[in-house]
């Protein structure tokens, strides 16, 4: 990611309401945003544009986040994009199978309005540092 970018943030959720929130919150704050209603657009949009970030459901048609998440992680070229889980699921189960497959972070919804775009900074600045 370019200091003269702005951040492209993929947004993969299927719940259309939860993903107008969360890529209008994003926008607003001065991400660039783009949103995929399942996973297997996801994985075509992340293999055209790979983003630097990633907030995902895990559960999704086509192919859940958890799928979704291993194929990316698989893929030499994209494996260092930060995947962060979006689900409603809050079991600390969830949260170990979301790490397991590949994600680097792990949110519940509803999502904080206030918190998100700080998580979203926080983890792209990690992913910066580390790279």
């Amino acid at each position: 990611m370019s200091e003269d970018k702005q951040p492209y943030i993929l947004v993969i959720e299927d719940h259309r309401p939860n993903a107008t929130l969360v890529c209008d919150l994003l926008s607003f704050h001065g991400f660039r945003v783009e949103w995929a209603p399942d996973g297997v657009k996801g994985l075509e949009m992340v293999e055209k544009e790979p983003p630097d970030l990633i907030l995902m459901d895990l559960q999704l048609p086509r192919m859940d986040g958890f799928e979704l998440t291993r194929r990316i992680k698989a893929n030499p070229k994209t494996k260092h994009i930060p995947i962060v889980a979006l689900t409603a699921c809050a079991m600390v189960s969830d949260a170990e199978r979301a790490m397991d497959a590949g994600c680097d972070g792990f949110l519940t919804k509803p999502i904080n309005t206030r918190e998100l775009p700080k998580t979203v900074r926080k983890f792209l600045e990690e992913a910066k540092t580390s790279s």
